[in-house]
This record gives structure tokens, C-alpha cells and sequence, in this order.
């Protein structure tokens, strides 16, 4: 934790009734039990459950309580920002005094700090708020990332609140609320980029994944965003993002970012195409047209280039992010206007 305010600041998370009333029922309520809170929007990026091995065994536990303790917090979510932020080591001290697995410094524990567990790995309280104790630590975490959640979603700027959230972390939430999105700090944007990439690796699978094939996963990756902005430049594995040009003012996904995200998170984190469509049409394994099946890559070729690209889901139809104004959506292949084109069908897993 090295980011430009983060935790250096706690006093300006408390800024609203709203925050202020999330921070009384935490002090109130057991942090081990799961606080029920209405919500907007159910959250957006990966499962609950976490991938079986991927957590070190002495804190799955820890891992999965904290990520019942709000609906926005996910336990690979979790699992993910302390790889990011110590590399699961609980005596980690950064050159910031940062410190533990969440890596805490001293003035933002003084504030948030939990006593979960005892020094000695036991699920009791032992009387002591420790950053060191690794259930202190995960459970803080969580604390401090659901009034977090909270504070951003107040701010109504838009967004994928799962990276307003990371970034209010890192960086501060007045820093959130002044760039109206995650700040353009290279640390932080690495940070949130870095986290949500990673979850992928800890999530126990993608909801919708009807086969468990990889193509199915693929789909599944591509139709939870059905109805996103299309943002020209925006998106990429991480998930929704602002766009430039005619996509500066939009929060979403281009043709070839949908394309990006859907076949990332489909492979755990084990492949990542190139950011252009372009270049998407000569990556990956070559198909046959007539041997295309769900979960392909199919670009079209609008001039001189392969210029727009989609999925396909099956029965002649795919998934795509056509163009600014519009949504991602599904649409056919007999559509004429994709059905005379020339097209390049990719398979990437």
C-alpha cells in the first residue's frame, strides 16, 4: 500500500451519513458474520467462491468470511489485493510502514483495525487489533474495503464500482471524486488493473457456464456485460472502462475489449489476446467458417481491415459491442450487413 492517500487519510473516508451509518454497524455487529446491506446493483466481476489451492490453506478461511462481510467484496477479491499488496507475506513492512498482509499503516489501523483472531492463528479474538495477525489483517481489509464500496457509490460517477472501490484504496476516495473515476496516477491505475486481472485466477468459475468448456466460459465472460455502453477505447480484462475520442464521456467495452475480457477471464488468467481487433484476427488458432462453435472469435472485415469483431454463441448468432451510441448486444450472422463481409474465425482456447 504506497498509493498517494489510501489509508494515510481514514478521516476523509467518513464523509457522509451513509458511510457514517456502515461504520457504526461494523463497530456494533460481529465482523466474522455476513452484514446484510441493500445494494444498488449486484456487483459486477467474478463468483463468490474461491478456486480450490490458489489461497495459502492457513487463510481460507479468513478469506472466505471476509468476503461475506458485504455483497460488493468477493472473497477472490480479497484473495487478489493481498497478493497485490504484501505477496501473502504477513510480516511484510513497506518503506511506508505499511504493514502485514493488507499492509496497514500505523495511523489508518489506529482507525480501522479489527481484532478477529489470535496471534497464534485462532479464530477467537484475543483481545489485541494486530496487522500482523493475519485475521486481523484479512478482515480490515474488508472493513475498510466495504465502506469504501459505499463511499464511491454515493459519489454516483459511473463506473464499475469494483474499480472506483480499488482505486478509492490506493489512491484515496477524495482523489475518486476528483477525477470523477479511478485517478490517473500510474501507481493506481497498475494497482486496480493488477487486483481485478488477478481475481480471475482465485474465482471459483464464471456464473452461466453451461458446459464448463472453455467456449461456454467464454460466452458466459462475454453476456454478463449484455446491455453495457458501447466506449470506443474503453474496457479491457479488468472489465468496463472510460473510453478516449468518442468514448472519453462512456464507461464500457469496444468491439475488441469485450472480446479481451470475455476470452481472459475464460482462461483464468492464462490468456490474454492482443487490444485490437486487428490483431485478435491473427492470434489464436485458425477455424474453419463452417467449423465455428461457441466461444469462437469471429472478426469481420469492414474495409481495408478486420475492423469489428464478436463472439459466437451458437445458432448463427454472436455477441459484440457494435459501435458508439449502442450496447453490447446479440446479433445474427445472416444480418446483411455482417452476412457479405469477409470474415476470420479465432479459437483461442
Amino acid at each position: 500500500m504506497n498509493g498517494r492517500a489510501g489509508r494515510a487519510g481514514p478521516a476523509r473516508l467518513v464523509t457522509g451519513c451513509a458511510v457514517l451509518g456502515l461504520v457504526g454497524s461494523l463497530v456494533c455487529l460481529s465482523v466474522l458474520g455476513a452484514v446484510s446491506r441493500e445494494q444498488d446493483s449486484a456487483p459486477v466481476g467474478f463468483t463468490p467462491g474461491l478456486k480450490p489451492g490458489r489461497v495459502p490453506p492457513e487463510y481460507v478461511s479468513w478469506i472466505k468470511r471476509a468476503g461475506e462481510l458485504c455483497p460488493e467484496v468477493s472473497a477472490p477479491l480479497v484473495a487478489a489485493q493481498i497478493e497485490a499488496e504484501s505477496g501473502w507475506n504477513p510480516k511484510a513492512v513497506s518503506p511506508a510502514d505499511a504493514r502485514g498482509l493488507s499492509q496497514f499503516i500505523p495511523a489508518t489501523w489506529a482507525t480501522w483495525g479489527v481484532d478477529a483472531a489470535g496471534k497464534d492463528g485462532g479464530s477467537q479474538p484475543d483481545g489485541t487489533a494486530d496487522p500482523f495477525t493475519p485475521g486481523d489483517a484479512i478482515m480490515t481489509q474488508a472493513r475498510y474495503d466495504c465502506a469504501l464500496a459505499d463511499e464511491v457509490k454515493e459519489m454516483r460517477i459511473g463506473g464499475d464500482p469494483t474499480r472506483l472501490m480499488l482505486a478509492a484504496y490506493n489512491a484515496g476516495p477524495a482523489a475518486v471524486k476528483e477525477y470523477k473515476g479511478v485517478p490517473p496516477y500510474p501507481e493506481t491505475q497498475n494497482y486496480v488493473t493488477r487486483i481485478i486481472t488477478a481475481m480471475a485466477r482465485y474465482s471459483g468459475g464464471q456464473p452461466g457456464e453451461a458446459d464448463g468448456s472453455f467456449g461456454s466460459r467464454v460466452v458466459a465472460g462475454a453476456k454478463k456485460w449484455l446491455g453495457t455502453p458501447y466506449s470506443w477505447g474503453g474496457g479491457g480484462p479488468e472489465g468496463p472502462g472510460r473510453g478516449f475520442a468518442q468514448g472519453a464521456d462512456t464507461v464500457g467495452f469496444d468491439c475488441s475489449s469485450l472480446v479481451q475480457y470475455a476470452v481472459y477471464h475464460a482462461s483464468g488468467g492464462a490468456i490474454l489476446p492482443p487490444r485490437v481487433s486487428q490483431a485478435q484476427v491473427t492470434s489464436g488458432k485458425a477455424v474453419p467458417r463452417d467449423g465455428i462453435r461457441p466461444g469462437d472469435v469471429i472478426g469481420f472485415q469492414l474495409g481495408d481491415s478486420y475492423d469489428h469483431i464478436g463472439i459466437y454463441i451458437g445458432q448463427g448468432q454472436f455477441i459484440h459491442a457494435p459501435k458508439t451510441g449502442d450496447v453490447v448486444k446479440i446479433s445474427s450472422l445472416d444480418d446483411p450487413y455482417y452476412a457479405d463481409k469477409p470474415q476470420k474465425v479465432r479459437r483461442f482456447g
